[in-house]
């Protein structure tokens, strides 16, 4: 998004803001935009109505712009010998009820789950909502401040597993995305196929599944009428 606005406005110049407190994420980003502190932020979820009304008291009115799809990829060590997962197995793995590499096919090595937390940011509770069923983290979680963090655990790990935002972990050199599925027959990989390992990047990276994003949210659209990231200004 960042690339697009400065091709249509050359002299805008975007600057990132790390929070005041907490940790970086759409609840913060809403949060700093109704203390001034933000001219605009970007969000992976609707606005709630606490922080609508928040603004409301502040005299602010609060529109939101869609601006893109997104969905979630699952990244894990490159060099982990697990070829995809179902979502009833990754549910299983982020509360817990799955441990060990080898109960999804995998070696016998221990699960390292990375997820931020709950309050940090929309794609959390989106995870939590649409993967875990509104289940609680297992106490196998260990928590991250950021995506970056938790990328750089993964690459050092070969036990770790994280989520988040696709085009964020797809074109990364040091993991590689898994593809998804409801069963083990229809998964579907997040990235263009044929997949370019890790020793050929960053002189190749893998490129984000367009066409089958646009399908999956195309039919999350039509059931439940909305689309996942937002401008908010």
């Amino acid at each position: 998004m960042d690339f697009i606005i400065q091709q249509v406005w050359p002299k805008f110049r975007l600057v990132y803001t790390d929070p005041t407190t907490g940790t970086p994420g759409t609840g913060s980003g809403i949060r700093m935009l109704i203390e001034n502190q933000l001219a605009f932020s970007q969000a992976s979820r609707s606005l709630k109505d606490e922080e609508i009304q928040r603004a409301q008291q502040r005299g602010l009115t609060l529109k939101e712009v869609p601006v893109a799809i997104d969905g979630i990829a699952i990244a894990v060590h490159p060099d982990l010998p697990v070829s995809g997962l179902t979502i009833t197995q990754l549910k299983d793995i982020y509360t817990g009820k799955i441990s060990n590499w080898r109960q999804v096919g995998g070696p016998n090595l221990a699960i390292i789950p990375y997820s931020r937390r709950k309050e940090d940011g929309g794609t959390v509770e989106f995870f939590i909502d649409q993967v875990l069923e509104k289940a609680d983290f297992g106490d196998n979680i260990k928590y991250v401040y950021s995506t970056n963090s938790a990328l750089r655990k993964v690459s050092q790990n070969l036990g770790g597993i994280y989520y988040a935002s696709a085009p964020e972990v797809v074109p990364q050199c040091g993991i590689k995305t898994l593809p998804l599925g409801k069963s083990e027959n229809k998964l579907v990989a997040p990235y263009q196929e044929p997949s370019i390992p890790s020793s050929q990047c960053p002189q190749k990276r893998n490129q984000l599944n367009e066409l089958a994003f646009q399908q999956a949210i195309r039919a999350q659209y039509l059931r439940h009428n909305r689309v996942r990231y937002f401008a908010l200004i």
